[in-house]
């Protein structure tokens, strides 16, 4: 179709004249049809334009003449289509950067549209104001890419910023579909997210979304999208506003975050306040084992124990409606195992510049071991309880001198009441009895240095001023260093037992003595009898009586010392003993006794000790016995003696039975005997030790003892040259 053909159809008059008249009109003239294209240009266009009328002909007039586009002009097309009036505009175009004027008026199906080069007054007003009209220099520094599009997603305006990046000219883009602009066709994925935004934001939808573009080979931008659509004065859309915000910079702080984040040892999350969308760090993947889709909208809950989901849920309601902290104890299930652990949540909102919560960062920190000692306090607090409430056990708790708490059963134990308590009246040293006075100052002050303190016996006061029999422990309680908590046992009854059975053994031992003697007497007078008539052969038998008659005479002799002794009558003299020659006379006569075993003795102490020398006598036959009775297999028992500036050392060794870890402190108790089948097979009450260890007590030295089970022990004693009154 020729252009008088096209002409002839879109104007009211054709003829001979009118084409010439057409070309003779100042400026660039175009003729639109409805479609918006050109069916006509005058010569004049080709000067505008810098290409000829057969150029543009049929091509839309915003592809066709891209140094005419600007949103001014598309408005002011738009309204004379819709108003059927002639009108103008006057703008910069965006492409050649000079002043345009254009008229415009209707015609038979379509627009003619005459351009002017130059700024002229308008001889009517223009049909969309001055401050109505939306330049893209009004927008520069507001955006790093903006642009303004027909509902179709044509170019209509463009700034500097993409042209540049993309190193393309604007008459490549101007009245071309954005779509096809070289950023956007490069990524496909990014081309169709444009079209379908361009296409909901055309039907009156702002419509936001991230995306990468690639404006040349190896750079990648990412760009925040807002396509805002903008209205007639009759609603209709107009023309479509793009504004894109270079986010690229802001997406790799993101990566490096995230990739901080996925060393961080917590799990890391963030929710936004709608529950679209929940990410997490890769610790948190690989402890539920769920990928990032299984995570979405209210998935993550899966891993969640089935009875913390619904007090979770309501936690986080909670926090997104008041814009507080979410913070909540949860149990996580492990994927490997199965198990669950505990996790303290904690979230803090996001916000934007406008103060709105845009998303939640949240932690989860493991707490299991937390939880566990929680249990286990609370176990023992329970046990504790029980322990306070306990009728048995009488607690206190003491700072300084003062008792400033206890349980019911120690008040009780005392004869004082909790009004006592509360006032101050009760004060532990002024509870103790005299007698215990030293040992009990003496308990307190292990107690401070060694944080605990070793059970002993002592006598409390009582409120009516009657003494109580008790068994003091105690500790220093750690988070409060200034006090102590003391454990009390009761103790009358078992010392009313003790007492029975010290006397027992006191009128047993007496009333046996007297016998023994008389029958010790008889057997002398009998053997000399004997030998004056000759009767020979009855002497064995009466020697092995005597041999009786003095073990059961020794031990009735043991437990009259155990007797004074508990009773504290046993009875010292002091004078100078030669040790040497005493002890050189008790192991002869040990040699004589005991043949079966070698005594052999080593060295001298060459001093004199200020001493009860039966007593100490007693002390060494007492060793020296239980080494020949304790290694009935060896074939000697040894005695080292030694002695330095302050005191004499002496060793009784046997190579014999040996006495277990766990009673070498018990073995000087009175009356204990091992529970070991072999030892208790050999005779004796438990008492030779316990008297062996308070006489030398009394003569302020020491006794310890080494032992090896099945290789023998070694008692040590030491004793001091000068004896301290």
């Amino acid at each position: 179709m020729s252009n008088t053909e096209q002409t002839q159809r879109v104007t009211p008059a054709s003829s001979g004249t009118l084409l010439p008249l057409l070309e003779t009109l100042p400026g660039a003239l175009f003729v639109v049809n409805d479609a918006a294209m050109i069916v006509y240009a005058n010569a004049s266009t080709q000067a505008l334009l810098g290409v000829t009328r057969e150029d543009v002909l049929g091509k839309p007039l915003w592809r066709g003449a891209p140094q005419l586009v600007s949103t001014a002009l598309y408005q002011a097309v738009q309204q004379t289509r819709q108003t059927q009036a002639p009108s103008e505009v006057e703008y910069v175009s965006p492409m050649t950067r000079t002043w345009l004027h254009v008229q415009l008026a209707p015609t038979m199906g379509g627009l003619m549209v005459q351009v002017h080069q130059g700024r002229a007054a308008a001889r009517r007003g223009a049909p969309v104001p001055q401050g109505k009209r939306l330049s893209i220099e009004d927008l520069n520094g507001l955006y790093s890419r903006i642009g303004v599009l027909t509902p179709e997603g044509i170019v209509l305006e463009i700034n500097e910023d993409p042209l540049a990046e993309a190193g393309v000219r604007r008459e490549e883009v101007i009245g071309q579909p954005l779509a096809e602009a070289r950023w956007w066709s490069c990524t496909p994925a990014s081309q169709e997210q444009l079209c379908a935004a361009i296409a909901r934001a055309s039907k009156g939808e702002t419509v936001r979304f991230e995306t990468v573009i690639s404006p040349r080979e190896g750079l990648d931008r990412h760009l925040e999208i807002a396509i805002t659509p903008h209205r007639d004065a009759d609603h209709h859309i107009a023309y479509l506003i793009i504004a894109g915000i270079d986010i690229t910079e802001r997406k790799r702080a993101e990566a490096e975050i995230h990739s901080l984040i996925d060393t961080i040892p917590q799990l890391v999350w963030t929710m936004r306040p709608d529950d679209s969308h929940y990410s997490c760090n890769q610790r948190w993947h690989d402890y539920t084992g769920m990928s990032p889709e299984e995570a979405q909208g209210e998935g993550w809950m899966q891993c969640l124990h089935p009875e913390d989901r619904q007090r979770v849920r309501s936690a986080w309601q909670h926090a997104v409606q008041t814009g507080g902290v979410y913070e909540t104890e949860l149990r996580l299930r492990l994927h490997t195992t199965g198990e669950y652990r505990w996790f303290l949540a904690r979230a803090l909102p996001v916000r934007d510049e406008r103060g709105q919560i845009i998303k939640w960062f949240g932690t989860n920190t493991d707490i299991e071991e937390q939880k566990q000692a929680e249990e286990a306090l609370r176990q023992s607090q329970e046990r504790a309880s029980v322990l306070m409430n306990s009728n048995i056990i009488g607690i206190n708790i003491i700072e300084g001198e003062q008792i400033v708490d206890a349980n019911d059963t120690f008040l009780r134990m005392t004869g004082y009441s909790r009004e006592d308590l509360c006032k101050g009246r009760m004060n532990w040293l002024h509870m103790t009895a005299p007698d215990d006075l030293a040992r009990t100052l003496e308990a307190h002050q292990e107690l401070v240095t060694q944080q605990s303190l070793t059970p002993y016996e002592k006598e409390y006061v009582c409120k009516d001023g009657s003494c109580l029999p008790v068994l003091v422990g105690g500790i220093i309680l750690e988070h409060h260093p200034h006090q102590a908590i003391g454990f009390v046992l009761d103790n009358s009854a078992r010392k009313e037992l003790e007492q029975r059975k010290d006397d027992f053994i006191s009128m047993a031992s007496h009333e046996l003595r007297n016998p023994l003697t008389a029958l010790k007497l008889h057997t002398t007078l009998l053997h000399r009898q004997l030998a004056k008539q000759g009767l020979q052969g009855s002497a064995p038998t009466l020697s092995s009586m005597e041999t009786q008659i003095n073990k059961v005479t020794r031990l009735v002799e043991e437990l009259l010392d155990v007797s004074k002794i508990q009773a504290g009558r046993l009875e010292y003299v002091w004078e100078t003993a030669d040790l040497d020659a005493l002890l050189r006379e008790i192991t002869n006569t040990m040699q004589q006794t005991h043949p079966s075993h070698r005594i052999l003795v080593r060295g001298a102490v060459q001093t004199s000790l200020m001493a009860d020398r039966d007593r100490l006598g007693q002390v060494f036959i007492n060793l020296l016995s239980n080494a020949v009775k304790y290694s009935p297999s060896a074939e000697a028992v040894e005695m080292d003696l030694s002695a330095s500036a302050e005191s004499v050392t002496i060793r009784v060794q046997d190579h014999g039975l040996g006495i277990p870890r766990e009673q070498r402190d018990k073995i000087f108790e009175r009356f204990y005997r091992t529970a070991d089948p072999k030892q208790r097979a050999i005779p004796g009450l438990g008492m030779g030790l316990y008297i062996v260890a308070e006489i030398v007590k009394r003569h302020k030295g020491t006794i310890t003892v080494d032992s090896a089970v099945g290789k023998g022990s070694t008692f040590t004693v030491t004793l001091p040259k000068k004896r301290d009154a």
